[in-house]
């Protein structure tokens, strides 16, 4: 048995240590070995960042880095829309918020940056 950590992302117990790399062979997630016990032993904070990799908390201000097309409408968020108070949510896109001319909308981290 070995006493290497479950995988964060799939909670699979099967990781295996590569070098300085921990890496899970049923969801091909890479990290590193001294990130997972810093994470054990802050708990379970998620960390959000943009992608210029600043960190993002509730309230901020973001700036959209790419045209981003609506589901379901002929509407697009176009580059450099300015979306304020934003709200940090889990799930696949992790923020919520209210696009002026649009409405309720939600975003992944990687395609804003925070200004």
């Amino acid at each position: 048995m070995s006493d290497l950590p479950n995988c964060p992302e799939c909670n699979s117990e099967y990781t295996y240590q590569d070098q300085q790399l921990l890496i899970c062979p049923e969801c091909a997630h890479e990290w590193s070995a001294d990130a997972s016990a810093e994470s054990s032993a802050s708990g379970d904070e998620r960390v959000i960042k943009d992608s210029n990799g600043n960190l993002l908390q509730d309230g901020d201000s973001v700036t959209v880095i790419k045209d981003l097309k609506v589901k379901g409408t002929s509407l697009v968020v176009k580059v450099g829309t300015k979306v304020k108070n934003i709200r940090l949510v889990d799930g696949d896109h992790d923020i919520d918020c209210k696009i002026d001319g649009i409405g309720a909308m939600k975003l992944k981290s990687e395609f804003v940056k925070k200004s």
